[in-house]
């Protein structure tokens, strides 16, 4: 074992292996939502997860023969792992029992599959090691580790662990820096090896879930390496001298996923510096390269400064994947859990709402490719369906894409966000329509009956249903967007501050009831200026609450086209589109211009130019003076 490691574990005993990671809700929890949470969830799982003719070309990638992968190409093995994460994920919020049985099936298919060596691989002996390998061994890791955990069948349980087991041992036996072993940055020529160096987070989930040390050996090693020869990326992170996009590796998920592995890393050895460095990485993210939906890369999925570059009137095209929005709300959820910081709740509610519902194909619309997931959303006038990211074929037929794979990841988690445990009682981190049954801190049992329109509208009334009486806490989050919230809890008033969780701690009886109004009001964002495109700086984005607003050309034909205004700006909520949306506003200004807007991710929903729609407006001057919104 790794010396530093070791000491820090002597020191701090309390830090243990852990049974279960990467989870963000209370086991033994039930959630029942009505609205987009709840539908996403079920249109992903009966038009995705339960279709069994995919499951069964990802298993077939590696039992083709010959391999059908090569060190210049292909990722292939990353559906398999990729989507049954998001698969099992979404299982534990729809308990659906038709689901369970598909997932078992491609599983058990998956294990025939394993080679004599221990292997899942799409590349062949002698090409392994190579390309997207490893970065595609990880999800095989994290998707039998991630069925591990909702298995209910020991003996599949123990088999499932065993396969993992032999699959990691042959990698740890082939990968390091002995004798005849390939060092982890070299096992790929992509991003110098920072995809590869991404198994950190699988391997530390099998030591979680083993207690063997050579896995939490292996994990030093990787951190020692430091994710990529092109430079330390964890020391850098740590330092904080840097911003993503000055990175030698700018790769956004691929990136973001081996800060996932590092959090993992400082959970069991609970060496600080690594939490610190994970931190300083996702806040200097935060502040660089999230764009107003919740995602970044403006060049394709690359961090490049997106928080500036998203006005540049030249980029429309491959813009704000889906898997860097997926994987940013994972990031940031890992880090809420760990800190408590509100700040990365707000980050993920607004990528739920606006960057992930936005790339749903609930309309089933066969332009993108027939997937359910889009792999790119524009932010200036453009269509979605673009075109399909990281797209293979499987079977030399039938074609998939990343974003397809990984999109699951993030509509199952959705609606487990709401609430979450604490060693005080609860925390509700955003708010739907509908009923979460959990246990109190002295495991009782409990349920909460949220009754809102949330996000679109702005009061949430929860009432409380348990059998005894108990002095428990309930966390409140306020959104920084409420500048005039008020709650009351069973007709006590509380001071709530935006931008904070408040705290109600009394004790609960059955019935209480918590209401909640959030005052909210449309928020006008101004670009920032960007020296490369003189016009970058004249768009305005429309925000009210979570919600960002946007055009349709098939609600209205100017888009594209400057918003005139003098001061003032006006909106009026209407409900006359025959479109579906989350909202529709009638937006005017005091120069005579008037025009109907809708959610974000309702918009452009044809993935054609019928449908082309924007989120930053060009305006017909640098928006420098105030704009009053009446």
């Amino acid at each position: 074992m790794n010396e530093t490691v070791k000491s820090y574990l002597k020191q701090n005993p309390q830090y243990k292996t852990r049974e279960k990671t990467d989870v963000f809700f209370p086991f033994g929890s039930f959630y029942s939502f009505d609205g987009i949470m709840d539908d996403t969830a079920y249109f992903v799982q009966e038009n995705q997860l339960k279709d069994v003719d995919y499951w069964k070309k990802f298993v077939y990638q590696f039992k083709a023969d010959p391999a059908p992968d090569t060190p210049t190409n292909a990722w292939r093995g990353e559906y398999w792992g990729k989507m049954m994460r998001g698969a099992c994920i979404t299982y534990q919020y729809t308990q659906d029992a038709e689901l369970y049985k598909i997932l078992t099936d491609t599983v058990l298919d998956l294990l025939s599959a394993q080679d004599a060596l221990g292997r899942y691989s799409t590349y062949s002996v002698e090409g392994e090691f190579n390309g997207w390998d490893m970065w595609s061994r990880k999800y095989i890791l994290l998707g039998l580790l991630h069925f591990h955990e909702i298995c209910r069948d020991e003996a599949l349980r123990k088999t499932v662990l065993d396969s993992a087991c032999r699959h990691l041992d042959y990698i740890i036996k082939k990968v390091g820096n002995g004798e005849n072993q390939v060092k982890i940055t070299e096992t790929s020529g992509i991003w110098g090896g920072v995809n590869s160096s991404s198994i950190l987070e699988p391997v530390m989930r099998m030591y979680n879930a083993t207690g063997k040390q050579e896995y939490l050996d292996f994990a030093a090693y990787i951190v020692n390496e430091g994710g990529s020869s092109l430079g330390n990326i964890f020391e850098m992170a740590y330092e904080n001298k840097k911003m993503p996009f000055e990175y030698p590796v700018v790769k956004a998920y691929e990136m973001m996923s081996c800060f996932e592995g590092l959090l993992e890393y400082y959970r069991a050895t609970g060496i600080e510096k690594w939490k610190t460095a994970a931190e300083n990485y996702a806040k200097r993210v935060m502040e660089t390269d999230i764009t107003v939906i919740g995602s970044a890369g403006c060049m394709h999925e690359l961090f490049d400064h997106s928080a500036i570059t998203q006005t540049l009137t030249g980029r429309r095209g491959r813009m704000q994947e889906t898997c860097v929005t997926v994987t940013w709300m994972k990031f940031c959820m890992q880090l809420l859990c760990l800190t408590g910081d509100i700040i990365y709740a707000e980050e993920i509610e607004k990528s739920i709402f606006n960057g992930l519902y936005g790339a749903v194909n609930r309309e089933k619309s066969p332009k993108n490719g027939g997937l359910i997931f889009d792999s790119y959303s524009p932010l200036l006038n453009f269509h979605r369906g673009i075109a399909i990211g990281g797209l293979q074929t499987l079977n030399g037929i039938a074609f998939y894409g990343c974003c397809a794979a990984i999109g699951a990841a993030g509509t199952g988690f959705a609606p487990q966000f709401v609430l979450q445990s604490t060693d005080k009682g609860v925390v509700f981190n955003t708010y739907a329509c509908g009923a979460v049954n959990t246990k109190t801190p002295n495991n009782k049992d409990i349920s909460f009956g949220i009754e809102t329109e949330y996000p679109a509208e702005d009061d949430i009334e929860i009432t409380t249903y348990l059998e005894d009486e108990e002095e428990f806490e309930v966390l409140l989050r306020i959104p920084a967007f409420a500048d005039g919230a008020s709650v009351t809890a069973d007709g006590t008033v509380y001071r709530a501050e935006p931008g904070e969780y408040l705290s109600v701690n009394r004790v609960w009886k059955g019935g209480d009831k918590i209401k909640i109004h959030l005052d909210v009001s449309l928020k006008i964002i101004k670009a920032a200026d960007n020296p490369e495109d003189k016009n970058s700086k004249k768009h305005i984005a429309l925000k009210r609450g979570a919600l960002l607003l946007a055009r349709d050309r098939q609600v209205t034909d100017d888009v594209g086209e400057a918003i005139p205004y003098e001061k003032n700006i006006y909106i009026k909520k209407i409900n006359s589109i025959d479109l579906p949306s989350q909202c529709q506003y009638l937006v005017s200004s005091d120069k005579g211009y008037a025009t109907v807007m809708i959610d974000y991710a309702s918009a452009g929903k044809t993935f054609d130019m019928e449908s082309e729609t924007e989120c930053w407006f060009p305006t017909e001057k640098l928006p420098e003076q105030e704009i009053t919104v009446i």
